[in-house]
């Protein structure tokens, strides 16, 4: 009984069999004859019997009577064989459905992606899995997390809805556990991300799973692609001594507080990056394109009709974004480009149009560069970077006020003020979500405000706070006739809708950002370096300017004559954005990535989407 249901009914057949092997035997002593005398023929008489024994129904009535008894013998020896193998399956039905509740069964898939662990990332990681597997017949997703596994399904049903061709797999089992590692398959994964987990300390958690990864017992001799996210930057070092080569690091805190940094001062531009981080629409792509060797990047600018070449990746490995427009393509580079998918990137049949009318000729003059003055409303455990990083960005002299509650806020900003060399920084003790308190602080007095979102609080509360200090904003500035440019921080995506009632010029969604940069770099390991070099304030960023610094405004062209404007400036030209529709939700009059025969109009107020050094 403990070997389990095979075990148990290998012995019941073994009963059966001993049972008609002996009544057939004792039949064949008792009536040699037979009723027709001629005999039992062995083999016959043994399928008879096992016919009696498994189906009463073909009991035979006639005969002498020890004849009979040894039949109802038999008969009885089949009902207790049938109750015994319906008991049998019936336990070990239930005993396997047990054991699937429990998800402890190995996973057979090859080629999948894996999850280990179970946070908020899990609902916008898996809907980008299943995107970007929309051209495959199939995929799988397995999640190996402690916790119950249809509790996971019913989260996943209820938050993701349908997978379409991409299974996902649920199991139970601690991934900081070498040995429960092997239930999802690691070894034949083609990406595995290590999630975020709740709590205090979620790095440590992180590096312990990735202890696991690396040192489970009989793992693969080649490589894994693995990827994680870092909170603290101060254990990035374990985090890589831990996950080791094959491991791909996301420092979150610090690429969330650039891109809040980057949008604050540039609204619309949180669009641009969820557009490139998620898989619905364009994303990054690499490919090698042997017809360009030898042609200089500013050609290769418009050699595609539906992507957008943004950089190089050389043979070595090395990634530049936006290089000399006279950089030569060297065999065995790969074209770096925006499209809306890989089988997307392809030269164009034929040369694109350039108005050379409509195209503007800069004067070169000097521009002067007022201070700025910076409100942040709320604090987290970002903020630090988010002010550091701000002070990279501003002209020196440029003021910022930080308004938050508690004293531990206020000696973190003494503290910080030390490392600033172009911001001079104040803090206001009160509420954020306290109307007299911003009325005092006076948010029409600043260039931009920053609404940070606390990471002490559960999401829906965090979210709620935040909702009430926009809405405050808002009715602040409509009293007064002032507006000025309001960034929120949110932590959860769904109340983004809820938020938009609130008039921000934007949003960002750290959380959501972070797992979309994951499931980029867990698709294509290279983007890594491309996405740091893109959030990095040195180098080249993502720029909106005016359109009327690239082209006439009212004069009907096609995008390529944009992009060839920008050309000249050594920038690229990737999009523009419709000043009439930035209030419109879900694109906020953003184009990203247009075919470069698309007619357009610019208008004042338009702008251009570029990739540039400086703003």
């Amino acid at each position: 009984m403990a070997r389990g249901t095979t075990a148990l009914i290998g012995l019941l057949a073994a009963v059966s069999i001993g049972l008609v092997v002996v009544i057939t035997l004792l039949i064949a002593v008792i009536d040699p004859g037979g009723d027709d005398g001629g005999g039992h023929h062995p083999l016959l008489e043994l399928w008879r019997n096992f016919i009696v024994a498994w189906d009463l129904q073909s009991v035979e009535v006639q005969g002498h009577a020890p004849f009979l008894a040894l039949r109802l013998l038999l008969a009885l020896g089949g009902i207790f064989l049938v109750g015994a193998l319906i008991g049998i399956l019936a336990t070990g039905l239930e005993s396997r459905l047990e054991e699937l509740r429990k998800g402890r069964s190995l996973v057979v898939e090859q080629g999948h992606t894996v999850l280990l662990g179970w946070s908020e990332q899990v609902f916008a990681i898996i809907p980008e899995v299943v995107e970007a597997n929309a051209n495959q017949r199939r995929g799988c997703v397995a999640i190996l997390a402690p916790k119950d596994k249809f509790e996971m399904e019913d989260e996943l049903r209820a938050k993701v809805g349908s997978t379409r061709n991409t299974r996902v797999v649920c199991r139970t089992g601690d991934p900081m556990d070498p040995d429960e590692l092997g239930i999802v398959n690691p070894d034949a994964a083609r990406a595995i991300m290590v999630l975020t987990p709740p709590g205090d300390a979620p790095d440590m958690q992180v590096i312990k799973t990735l202890l696991a990864l690396a040192n489970r017992p009989r793992r693969r001799s080649t490589p894994i692609h693995v990827v994680a996210a870092i909170t603290d930057a101060r254990n990035m070092a374990a985090a890589a001594l831990a996950g080791g080569p094959e491991t791909r690091l996301v420092d979150a805190d610090d690429i969330a507080a650039r891109l809040i940094v980057q949008v604050s001062r540039q609204s619309g531009l949180s669009v641009v990056y969820t557009d490139l981080l998620d898989f619905e629409g364009d994303e990054i792509y690499m490919t090698e394109e042997p017809t360009l060797v030898g042609a200089t990047f500013g050609d290769a600018l418009l050699a595609y009709r539906t992507s957008s070449v943004i950089g190089l990746r050389h043979r070595d490995g090395g990634v530049a974004l936006n290089p000399p427009m006279d950089l030569r393509i060297g065999a065995g580079d790969q074209i770096i480009a925006i499209s809306e998918d890989d089988d997307t990137v392809v030269l164009a049949e034929e040369a694109l149009p350039v108005a050379e009318e409509a195209i503007v000729t800069p004067e070169p003059h000097a521009q002067a560069v007022g201070v700025e003055r910076a409100l942040l409303l709320g604090w987290n455990r970002r903020a630090p970077a988010i002010v550091r990083q701000m002070d990279r960005y501003v002209p020196p002299g440029s003021a910022l006020s930080v308004v938050a509650a508690g004293t531990e806020v206020s000696e973190l900003v003494g503290k910080l003020a030390g490392e600033l060399d172009r911001l001079q920084e104040t803090f206001c003790e009160g509420q954020t979500y306290d109307p007299a308190t911003l009325e005092a602080v006076g948010p029409h007095r600043f260039d931009h405000v920053t609404v940070l979102c606390a990471d002490d609080l559960e999401a829906q509360e965090a979210d709620s706070r935040t909702l009430v200090t926009l809405l405050h904003l808002r009715e602040l500035a409509t009293r007064r006739d002032q507006r000025c440019a309001i960034i929120s921080e949110m932590a959860d995506d769904r109340n983004r809708q809820l938020a938009q009632f609130a008039h921000a010029d934007d949003f960002v969604v750290s959380q959501k950002l972070i797992s979309l940069l994951m499931t980029q770099i867990a698709e294509n390991p290279h983007l890594a370096t491309v996405f740091a070099d893109l959030f990095d304030a040195d180098g080249s960023e993502i720029y909106l300017k005016p359109a009327r610094d690239f082209v006439r405004e009212g004069v009907p062209i096609e995008f390529s004559t944009v992009v060839a404007a920008a050309r000249r400036q050594g920038q690229i030209a990737v999009g523009y954005r419709v000043h009439a529709e930035s209030h419109q939700p879900p694109t906020f009059g953003v184009v990203l990535n247009p075919d470069k025969l698309l007619p357009v109009t610019m208008r004042p107020g338009d702008r251009v989407i570029v990739l540039a050094e400086d703003g």
